[in-house]
């Protein structure tokens, strides 16, 4: 887990000097980085989501997570831990829009996950500590914008991080090429919707589409069995 220590270490130095420059910055010169890093985020996440090679499999397991997400009702359990957070340490209105921001951004890419298991299953760190230098920066910017709610980020970074890192020596079947293009393409897809709640234009429930990571796997075993159904329907 040297890999997430690193990047929970980097995470929290940016949001320091992000903080930092809240206080100093004029409105203005916020709201600018604020919405630069929407964009930076759809920019990111449209070049992640063009890497899909399987739109229909990546469209189905986004919808089939979001349903799973929206009967467990995730997004509102976090909330309401976060509030309890927020109750505690006499947040503002930003602080959950900022941890959860900070969470989705530094957790939902592929550079995350496919950096957790070159770590846990190779040893291999490049990936994860590339992810750390890009999280220092968008740590920055996304505490000058939303303020401190982004250093409580650090606590779900590690959680989340650690975890997977731990877990994925059990999780190296599953492994394939198919399995990393869904990945990207619906991190991808998740990261432009962050952007688009970044820059303000509409809001989503982004954590209860977590779960269709978990279903990647059962889909891609789904697709190899209809695969011969359906070349012999259309041929």
């Amino acid at each position: 887990m040297v890999g997430t220590l690193v990047n929970v270490f980097t995470v929290t130095c940016g949001a320091t000097i992000g903080l930092l420059l809240n206080k100093a910055l004029p409105e203005r010169i916020v709201q600018s980085v604020f919405a630069a890093l929407g964009l930076f985020t759809c920019f990111i996440g449209i070049s992640m989501a063009l890497e899909g090679d399987q739109p229909l499999i990546t469209i189905l397991t986004l919808i089939i997570g979001g349903i799973v997400g929206e009967i467990l009702r995730l997004e509102k359990r976090v909330n309401t831990l976060i509030e309890k957070v927020k109750a505690k340490t006499k947040g503002g209105d930003q602080f959950v829009e900022g941890l959860t921001s900070a969470f989705l951004l530094f957790c939902v890419g592929a550079m995350t996950i496919l950096g957790c298991f070159d770590e846990g299953i190779r040893n291999n760190r490049d990936i994860i500590y590339t992810k750390s230098i890009m999280d220092f920066f968008s740590s920055i910017a996304l505490a000058s914008a939303f303020g401190r709610g982004v250093l409580f980020a650090v606590i779900p970074l590690f959680v989340y991080q650690g975890g997977l890192t731990f877990f994925s020596q059990h999780l190296e079947p599953i492994v394939t090429i198919e399995w990393t293009d869904q990945v990207k393409g619906i991190g991808g897809l998740l990261l432009i919707a962050l952007g688009i709640q970044i820059l303000d234009l509409r809001k989503f429930r982004l954590i209860n589409y977590l779960p269709a990571f978990l279903i990647i796997p059962i889909m891609i075993e789904l697709q190899k069995l209809l695969q011969p159904f359906l070349t012999g329907i259309l041929t």
